[in-house]
């Protein structure tokens, strides 16, 4: 299965944003990543915008030709964004507005009733949906009962382990993966996969639609330049 790589440029958009101006271009760095070979764009906004700005998804709406995915905590303001938007995927992440970065997955028992309400609105508007969850099978069970169509496998705690031990990391994300596709779920990906982590997890990861990577990836163009970058992590999903 090819797996679709997602470049977050929220981390691009801190730069901009550290001076002010225009510099670097959001949008232009967004036609780049698709023109070097990204097959999606994923964005972040926060409420204090402290990187993406509500304006920079309506400016980029309209010139994305690849599938444009909104991610966030589903505040009032966030919904409202998504619905004007409509991106082709929105991926609810269960952070604080002082969060620095997403850090936990969702407990689908617990906001159940909370899920299944925002998910159907979604729905309802040709959104495909996606929630941020850890690697737990009674959490991805009751993520296929509130409604969403794809999950989005909270990685923090594979990228922190496979150091020491590949194989403990990635057991149970395996696993959960499995069992997510055994219940009708697409799988995607994301939180600090990185070029030393990624091609082991594409690997030993079944039906793998997509990965978001923002952080390592910029700080890799740093060194090595978005084009290259770009085409790095997709040998690493074996595209290229």
């Amino acid at each position: 299965m090819n797996t679709k790589l997602s470049v977050n440029i929220n981390k691009f958009a801190t730069l901009r944003n550290a001076r002010g101006g225009n510099n670097p271009d959001i949008i232009q760095i967004a036609k780049d990543c698709e023109r070097f070979g990204a097959e999606g764009i994923t964005v972040h906004p926060r409420p204090d915008e402290r990187h993406i700005r509500y304006a920079d998804v309506f400016a980029l709406k309209p010139i994305l030709t690849t599938e444009f995915n909104i991610e966030g905590n589903p505040t009032p303001e966030f919904i409202k964004l998504v619905l004007d938007a409509k991106p082709a995927q929105v991926t609810l992440v269960p952070d604080a507005p002082s969060a620095l970065t997403s850090d936990n997955g969702w407990d689908t028992i617990a906001n159940a009733s909370f899920l299944t309400e925002i998910l159907a609105e979604f729905r309802k508007n040709n959104i495909r949906t996606s929630i941020f969850i850890n690697p737990d099978k009674l959490m991805i069970e009751n993520a296929k009962k509130v409604g969403t169509d794809r999950i989005e496998l909270y990685t923090g705690s594979y990228a922190h382990d496979y150091p020491q031990n590949p194989q403990t990391a990635i057991s149970i994300f395996r696993e959960s993966a499995i069992f997510a596709h055994e219940i009708g779920l697409g799988i995607n990906a994301g939180h600090d996969l990185s070029l030393d982590n990624l091609a082991f997890f594409k690997q030993n990861i079944p039906h793998l639609a997509e990965v978001s990577i923002g952080h390592a990836l910029v700080c890799d163009a740093l060194y090595l330049g978005l084009q290259n970058t770009i085409s790095l992590y997709k040998s690493k999903l074996n595209l290229v």
